[in-house]
Protein backbone atom coordinates (compact mmCIF):
# COMPACT_ATOMS: atom_id res chain seq x y z
CA UNK A 1 0.00 0.00 0.00
CA UNK A 2 1.34 3.44 -0.94
CA UNK A 3 1.41 5.91 1.95
CA UNK A 4 -0.82 8.96 1.68
CA UNK A 5 1.84 11.58 2.41
CA UNK A 6 1.07 15.26 1.89
CA UNK A 7 2.89 17.43 -0.63
CA UNK A 8 4.05 20.85 0.55
CA UNK A 9 5.29 23.94 -1.23
CA UNK A 10 7.59 26.67 -0.05
CA UNK A 11 6.57 29.80 -1.90
CA UNK A 12 8.45 32.28 0.24
CA UNK A 13 5.28 33.45 1.99
CA UNK A 14 5.68 32.67 5.68
CA UNK A 15 2.92 33.19 8.23
CA UNK A 16 1.82 31.54 11.48
CA UNK A 17 -0.06 29.00 9.32
CA UNK A 18 2.58 28.50 6.61
CA UNK A 19 5.85 26.70 7.34
CA UNK A 20 8.93 27.16 5.19
CA UNK A 21 12.37 28.64 4.78
CA UNK A 22 13.85 31.32 2.57
CA UNK A 23 14.31 31.61 -0.25
CA UNK A 24 11.14 29.81 -1.26
CA UNK A 25 10.84 27.60 -4.27
CA UNK A 26 10.26 23.89 -3.88
CA UNK A 27 7.53 21.28 -3.66
CA UNK A 28 8.28 18.28 -1.51
CA UNK A 29 6.98 15.25 0.34
CA UNK A 30 8.13 12.12 2.07
CA UNK A 31 8.46 9.49 -0.66
CA UNK A 32 6.76 6.10 -0.44
CA UNK A 33 9.77 4.32 -1.92
CA UNK A 34 12.99 5.31 -3.66
CA UNK A 35 15.23 2.98 -5.68
CA UNK A 36 18.15 3.87 -7.90
CA UNK A 37 21.33 5.89 -8.16
CA UNK A 38 21.57 9.61 -7.36
CA UNK A 39 24.68 11.54 -8.39
CA UNK A 40 25.37 14.51 -6.13
CA UNK A 41 27.29 16.91 -8.38
CA UNK A 42 25.97 19.92 -6.46
CA UNK A 43 26.22 19.97 -2.68
CA UNK A 44 25.61 17.85 0.40
CA UNK A 45 23.67 19.56 3.19
CA UNK A 46 24.15 20.26 6.87
CA UNK A 47 27.72 21.07 7.99
CA UNK A 48 29.13 19.04 5.09
CA UNK A 49 28.02 21.77 2.68
CA UNK A 50 30.44 24.32 4.14
CA UNK A 51 33.18 21.73 4.62
CA UNK A 52 33.18 20.19 1.11
CA UNK A 53 31.48 22.82 -1.05
CA UNK A 54 30.64 22.28 -4.71
CA UNK A 55 30.98 18.63 -5.77
CA UNK A 56 30.97 19.27 -9.54
CA UNK A 57 34.48 17.87 -10.06
CA UNK A 58 34.22 15.01 -7.53
CA UNK A 59 30.56 13.92 -7.25
CA UNK A 60 29.17 11.69 -4.52
CA UNK A 61 27.40 8.65 -5.99
CA UNK A 62 24.55 7.35 -3.83
CA UNK A 63 22.70 4.06 -4.30
CA UNK A 64 19.27 3.67 -2.70
CA UNK A 65 17.16 0.50 -2.50
CA UNK A 66 13.86 0.12 -0.67
CA UNK A 67 14.12 3.75 0.50
CA UNK A 68 17.41 3.04 2.31
CA UNK A 69 20.95 4.13 1.53
CA UNK A 70 22.85 1.06 0.30
CA UNK A 71 26.19 2.49 -0.83
CA UNK A 72 28.11 5.70 -1.39
CA UNK A 73 31.18 6.30 -3.54
CA UNK A 74 33.32 9.37 -4.06
CA UNK A 75 36.89 10.21 -5.06
CA UNK A 76 36.99 12.21 -1.82
CA UNK A 77 37.15 9.31 0.66
CA UNK A 78 36.84 11.67 3.65
CA UNK A 79 33.50 12.96 2.35
CA UNK A 80 32.40 9.43 1.50
CA UNK A 81 33.09 8.21 5.07
CA UNK A 82 31.67 11.30 6.75
CA UNK A 83 28.44 11.13 4.72
CA UNK A 84 28.09 7.38 5.40
CA UNK A 85 28.64 7.89 9.14
CA UNK A 86 26.18 10.81 9.29
CA UNK A 87 23.50 8.78 7.50
CA UNK A 88 23.93 5.99 10.05
CA UNK A 89 23.47 8.09 13.20
CA UNK A 90 20.18 6.39 14.10
CA UNK A 91 17.86 3.72 12.72
CA UNK A 92 16.27 6.08 10.16
CA UNK A 93 19.19 8.34 9.23
CA UNK A 94 19.76 6.25 6.11
CA UNK A 95 16.09 6.41 5.06
CA UNK A 96 14.93 8.83 2.34
CA UNK A 97 12.78 11.32 4.24
CA UNK A 98 12.31 13.92 1.51
CA UNK A 99 11.77 14.01 -2.22
CA UNK A 100 11.65 17.54 -3.64
CA UNK A 101 11.55 19.46 -6.88
CA UNK A 102 13.25 22.85 -6.82
CA UNK A 103 11.11 25.50 -8.53
CA UNK A 104 12.95 28.78 -7.97
CA UNK A 105 13.96 29.81 -11.50
CA UNK A 106 15.98 32.68 -10.00
CA UNK A 107 18.45 30.16 -8.55
CA UNK A 108 20.87 29.46 -11.38
CA UNK A 109 23.55 27.33 -9.71
CA UNK A 110 24.70 26.12 -6.33
CA UNK A 111 26.50 28.59 -4.04
CA UNK A 112 27.21 26.45 -0.97
CA UNK A 113 24.14 27.48 1.05
CA UNK A 114 21.88 24.43 1.25
CA UNK A 115 18.67 26.39 1.89
CA UNK A 116 19.18 28.20 -1.41
CA UNK A 117 20.86 25.38 -3.32
CA UNK A 118 17.96 22.98 -2.76
CA UNK A 119 15.66 25.43 -4.56
CA UNK A 120 17.58 25.17 -7.85
CA UNK A 121 15.28 23.86 -10.60
CA UNK A 122 15.74 20.11 -10.46
CA UNK A 123 15.27 17.33 -7.98
CA UNK A 124 16.82 16.64 -4.62
CA UNK A 125 16.38 14.12 -1.84
CA UNK A 126 17.21 14.10 1.85
CA UNK A 127 18.03 11.28 4.21
CA UNK A 128 16.65 11.22 7.74
CA UNK A 129 13.82 13.13 9.38
CA UNK A 130 10.70 13.29 7.14
CA UNK A 131 9.02 16.25 8.89
CA UNK A 132 6.07 13.98 9.56
CA UNK A 133 4.09 16.69 11.31
CA UNK A 134 3.80 18.26 7.84
CA UNK A 135 3.91 15.24 5.49
CA UNK A 136 2.13 12.65 7.60
CA UNK A 137 5.10 10.26 7.84
CA UNK A 138 4.93 8.27 11.07
CA UNK A 139 8.67 7.79 11.63
CA UNK A 140 11.44 10.11 12.83
CA UNK A 141 15.19 10.61 12.82
CA UNK A 142 17.58 12.90 14.68
CA UNK A 143 19.24 13.80 11.37
CA UNK A 144 18.18 15.32 8.04
CA UNK A 145 20.67 15.83 5.22
CA UNK A 146 19.82 17.06 1.73
CA UNK A 147 21.78 16.12 -1.39
CA UNK A 148 21.53 18.36 -4.45
CA UNK A 149 22.45 17.60 -8.04
CA UNK A 150 22.35 19.61 -11.25
CA UNK A 151 20.65 19.53 -14.65
CA UNK A 152 17.90 16.96 -14.08
CA UNK A 153 15.34 15.61 -16.51
CA UNK A 154 11.98 15.05 -14.81
CA UNK A 155 8.90 13.23 -16.06
CA UNK A 156 5.49 13.26 -14.38
CA UNK A 157 3.76 10.16 -15.63
CA UNK A 158 4.42 10.31 -19.39
CA UNK A 159 4.99 14.07 -19.59
CA UNK A 160 8.53 15.41 -19.57
CA UNK A 161 8.36 18.61 -17.47
CA UNK A 162 12.08 19.37 -17.11
CA UNK A 163 15.13 18.85 -19.27
CA UNK A 164 18.63 19.66 -18.11
CA UNK A 165 17.29 21.67 -15.17
CA UNK A 166 14.96 23.81 -17.31
CA UNK A 167 11.19 23.59 -17.01
CA UNK A 168 9.43 22.67 -20.27
CA UNK A 169 5.92 23.49 -19.08
CA UNK A 170 4.40 26.79 -18.04
CA UNK A 171 1.26 27.67 -16.16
Amino acid sequence: MTPDYKWLKTSGIISPNTWGNLPGGEVWTTPGEVNGVYVVDGVVGDYLCAKYGDLRTAPLRIEVAGNRLKSVACENKELEKEFWDYTHTDENSDRVGEFAIGTNIGVRDVIGNILQDEKIPGMHIAFGHPYGDHTGAAWTSKTHIDVVGRAFDIWLDDTKVMEGGRFLVTA
